[in-house]
C-alpha cells in the first residue's frame, strides 16, 4: 500500500491554515462552562487554555487569522487528552473531537522535531503493516528477554528509563486468524467480522481469543476478513490523516466485502474511530457513502452482546471488582450500560462503582509517552478512586486503560487484577462447563 507524503507545516504555522467553514463546530459553543470542571487537564491546571472552551476559543482565532499556528499553540492543543468528556457535559452538543483532531491535522504529530520523525515513520510506515508491527513486536520481545534492557538503562536519561519501564511484557504467541472463519457453537444469531487490531492480536492475543469464544458460545459465526489493517486511531489522534484515510478505507472494503450483520471491536479506542469513518471520509466521493454504511455496523464487544442478551449458562466466579469506563466507549461512543449488564449477568460477581469511573485515566493512545507529567498525575488520581473504591480487580475493556492501570498497580498500588470484560465472560462461560463435568 503506497502511501503519500503529507506537509503539516508544523513549525510555526507556514502556510496551513484551519478553514473555519469546514469547522460548524466552531460557533456551537456558547462558552456555558459546563465541559471545565469535566475535562481532566483544566481539572489539574485550572487554566483557561486548556479548558475545551479555551481551546475552542484559540481555534476559533486561529481560523480567522487572530492567531498563529506556532508552537504555543499546538501545546495547548496536544494537551488535551482527547478523551471527550466535554461532549457528554455540553448541552449545545459541540463535537469537541472533531475540532481538535482538524486542528491538529494543521500542526502534525506533537514533539521536537526528532519526535515528529519519529511519530510519522510509525503512522506511515509500521502502522499500516501488519507484518512490519508483528518483527517490531519480535524485537522488543528479544530485547525484554536477552537482559540488553539492564545493560542500556545505564546509559538513559530518567524520562527514558520509565517509558521503558511502562513496557509491557511481549507474549510469546501473536493472535493471526488472517481470513479465518469461527463457526457459532449453537443456532446461530448472526454473523459477525471483528477487527484483529494493531496491538491487540500481538499484546493481548489472549483477549481477542476470549471475545471470539464469548461470541461463539452467543451463536455468533466470526470471521476476520483478510487485508484488514490498524484502524488508524493514533493517526487521527495525533495530526496524521492521510496513511490514516487509506488505512479506513482499506478496511472499508475487507469488512464490507463479508456480507456481516455487524463489525465486532473490542478496544474503545478503535472503535470509536471507525465508527466515525463516515466523517473521515466525507469528502471521498468514491468512499463518503461507504463509510457511513460501515460505520454503522462497528459495535463494541460489551455493546453488542449487551445489545443481543446473551444466551447459554454462566458459571459463577466468586470476585468482586470495579469498572473503568474507557474514555472513548463511555463518551466517544456513548456505551455505558451494556458493559455493566454483562458484569452483573456473571453468577458471583460483585460489581462496586468507583468515583470517577470515566475520568481519564492518562493512557489516552501515547499521551502517556508524549505527556508523562499530566498522565502520571492522572493515572495517581485513577489508584487513588480504585484504592478507596476497595475493589481488589479492575475491568477496562481497552487495551490501553489496562496497561496504563497495570503500571499504575506496579507503581502506586493498590495492587489489583485488571481484566477485559471479555476476560471474565469467557472465564464465566468455561467455569459453567467445568461444573457440567463434575
Amino acid at each position: 500500500m503506497a502511501l503519500e507524503h503529507v506537509d503539516h507545516n508544523q513549525e510555526h504555522g507556514g502556510s496551513a491554515k484551519i478553514d473555519a467553514l469546514n469547522l460548524p463546530e466552531l460557533y456551537q459553543c456558547v462558552h456555558c462552562g459546563l465541559c471545565l470542571n469535566q475535562c481532566p487537564t483544566y481539572h489539574a491546571l485550572r487554566l483557561e487554555p486548556e479548558s475545551p472552551r479555551g481551546r475552542i476559543h484559540l481555534v476559533r482565532a486561529a481560523a480567522e487569522g487572530r492567531v498563529e499556528l506556532n508552537e504555543r499553540f499546538k501545546e495547548h492543543l496536544y494537551l488535551c487528552l482527547l478523551c471527550r468528556a466535554c461532549e457528554t457535559a455540553c448541552p449545545s452538543g459541540v463535537q469537541y473531537g472533531r475540532i481538535a483532531e482538524t486542528a491538529r491535522e494543521k500542526l502534525g504529530p506533537p514533539g521536537s522535531s526528532f519526535a515528529r520523525a519519529l511519530l510519522n515513520l510509525t503512522f506511515t510506515q509500521l502502522l499500516p503493516y501488519p507484518w512490519r508491527l508483528r518483527l517490531a513486536a519480535r524485537l522488543l520481545r528479544f530485547y525484554q528477554r536477552s537482559g540488553l534492557g539492564r545493560l542500556i538503562r545505564l546509559f538513559l536519561s530518567a524520562k527514558l528509563c520509565a517509558m521503558d519501564s511502562m513496557l509491557p511484557a511481549i507474549p510469546e504467541r501473536f493472535f493471526e486468524p488472517d481470513g479465518d472463519v469461527f463457526p457459532a457453537l449453537r443456532e446461530r444469531r448472526a454473523r459477525v467480522a471483528m477487527l484483529s487490531g494493531c496491538v491487540m492480536p500481538l499484546l493481548f492475543g489472549d483477549v481477542n481469543a476470549a471475545t471470539v469464544r464469548v461470541l461463539q458460545r452467543n451463536g455468533c459465526e466470526v470471521v476476520f476478513p483478510k487485508n484488514q489493517i490498524c484502524c488508524g486511531a493514533l493517526n487521527i489522534h495525533n495530526g496524521e490523516s492521510a496513511a490514516a484515510k487509506q488505512m479506513a478505507r482499506r478496511n472499508i472494503d475487507a469488512f464490507l466485502a463479508g456480507g456481516v450483520d455487524a463489525v465486532i471491536v473490542n478496544a474503545a479506542g478503535c472503535g470509536a474511530t471507525m465508527k466515525e469513518y463516515g466523517y473521515l471520509l466525507r469528502d471521498d466521493p468514491a468512499y463518503a457513502e461507504k463509510a457511513l454504511r460501515f460505520s454503522a455496523l462497528v459495535k463494541d464487544a460489551g455493546e453488542f452482546l449487551g445489545n443481543i442478551g446473551l444466551v447459554g449458562e454462566l458459571g459463577p466466579l466468586h470476585m468482586t471488582v470495579t469498572y473503568q469506563d474507557p474514555c472513548h466507549l463511555a463518551h466517544g461512543q456513548r456505551v455505558r450500560s451494556q458493559p455493566r449488564k454483562l458484569l452483573n449477568a456473571i453468577p458471583g460477581v460483585k460489581l462496586l462503582e468507583m468515583e470517577g469511573s470515566d475520568r481519564c485515566c492518562g493512557s489516552a493512545g501515547i499521551y502517556n509517552i508524549t505527556h508523562p507529567d499530566m498522565s502520571q498525575h492522572l493515572l495517581k488520581e485513577k489508584m487513588q478512586s480504585i484504592a478507596a473504591n476497595g475493589a481488589p480487580a479492575v475491568v477496562a475493556p481497552n487495551p490501553g486503560c489496562m496497561l496504563q492501570l497495570r503500571y499504575g498497580s506496579e507503581r502506586y498500588g493498590p495492587a489489583l487484577k485488571v481484566y477485559h470484560l471479555m476476560d471474565l465472560l469467557d472465564r464465566a462461560y468455561a467455569s459453567a462447563d467445568a461444573s457440567d463435568l463434575k
